[in-house]
């Protein structure tokens, strides 16, 4: 796991743009033209990727066949799934323990606000990617959950390393107790990849996604000017395009 998250790093936004600059340096004095073109090509890249109208763009390919859920299209539901997003590792203000990043505390806020509009068991889904992660995710989004939103947390599925482990994991715990219908709670940019493996897996899903790109008629001024939350955010896209390629790609 760590080869492929090194690998993951070099090709995404910043580094990939960085290390194309860096090759234009080393290569200024023999091969000038080669130069010219990695340097152009990172520096461009990287402008335009740190354009918040570019990484909208992004993300409204990823979430286009996706739109807030109508509580309607839970009435059958039986159990929500909420998807791990990643730790912050060694939190100061929490006494040097790891606790849940940013993204998979949006994602259990909103399993928060479904679970009691629905009244739904909730099963919590992420593991330990690397060995110094002595505690599942799962372990650290159900205490969240309890200590912080007071939401009960019937299942923690804590053994999976990615998506793809997310919906197999989650279906062994769910289906021997006949729950095959769940609101799949993940980020609007990463349903498209999670409802597939789920339905691969075996569940009916109702798709609850959050965080949708801002809607508006027409964009901004700043829209065209770089920024590092835009720059952050088309590395979650790229990442997620790339993801679903090689999940396509996979038997």
């Amino acid at each position: 796991m760590l080869i492929r998250s090194i690998a993951k790093t070099l090709i995404l936004p910043p580094a990939l743009q960085l290390v194309c600059i860096a090759l234009a340096i080393v290569c200024w004095r023999r091969y000038p033209k080669i130069s010219r073109a990695l340097g152009l090509l990172g520096l461009i890249s990287l402008w335009l990727l740190a354009l918040p109208v570019v990484s909208w763009s992004l993300q409204r390919g990823l979430e286009w066949n996706y739109a807030p859920i109508d509580l309607t299209q839970a009435a059958s539901a039986q159990a929500i799934v909420v998807l791990g997003a990643g730790r912050r590792r060694e939190a100061p203000e929490y006494g040097y323990q790891d606790t849940v990043n940013r993204l998979a505390l949006e994602r259990l806020r909103y399993a928060a606000t479904l679970h009691r509009q629905t009244e739904l068991p909730v099963l919590v889904s992420g593991g330990s990617v690397f060995r110094e992660d002595a505690r599942p995710e799962a372990e650290m989004m159900a205490d969240t959950l309890i200590q912080e939103f007071g939401v009960p947390v019937e299942w923690r599925e804590g053994g999976s390393r990615n998506t793809a482990e997310n919906g197999l994991h989650s279906y062994a715990l769910l289906a021997d107790q006949g729950f095959s219908r769940i609101l799949l709670v993940t980020h609007s940019w990463h349903m498209a990849r999670a409802e597939r493996v789920f339905q691969n897996a075996g569940f009916e899903v109702v798709p609850a996604g959050l965080g949708f790109a801002r809607q508006q008629l027409g964009p901004e001024v700043l829209d065209f000017l770089p920024s590092a939350n835009a720059l952050r955010s088309s590395r979650y896209m790229l990442h997620e395009w790339l993801g679903g390629w090689v999940y396509r790609l996979s038997p």
